[in-house]
């Protein structure tokens, strides 16, 4: 009786270890298949207006990663640091939206200078 599983091809290694494996054997990908590339996803990245939500999210990881090493490293009173943190969380994400807003604002001007936008 013939086995039902699908047959799999074989990824050999050569002489110094490398697998080397095929490359795509399907349909070529269509350019919506495909992810933008390195430096144009970043300019994208970049051209998008600042927002609250993501000062916020900035200042919640920093302030988590501040809390977690004032009560571990510096021995602090948890209630301590994490009251502090909530501090930090307040004073951080005003901080970072402005910041942001500032480097968004300058990177516009100086597209509009080139004049491209």
């Amino acid at each position: 009786m013939a086995s039902k599983s699908k047959r799999r091809t074989k990824h050999r290694g050569n002489a110094a270890g490398m697998v080397e494996t095929r490359g795509r054997t399907g349909r070529k990908p269509t350019d919506g298949d495909r992810k933008p590339q390195g430096r144009v996803a970043r300019m994208d990245r970049f051209n998008k207006p600042p927002s609250w939500r993501s000062a916020f999210n900035r200042a919640l990881i920093a302030s988590a990663v501040f809390v977690v090493a004032a009560i571990l490293v510096l021995g602090q009173n948890p209630i301590a640091g994490v009251a502090f943190g909530i501090f930090l969380i307040l004073f951080y994400t005003p901080l970072t939206f402005y910041t942001d807003t500032f480097f968004y604002r300058r990177r516009q001007a100086k597209l509009e200078g080139q004049g491209r936008r």
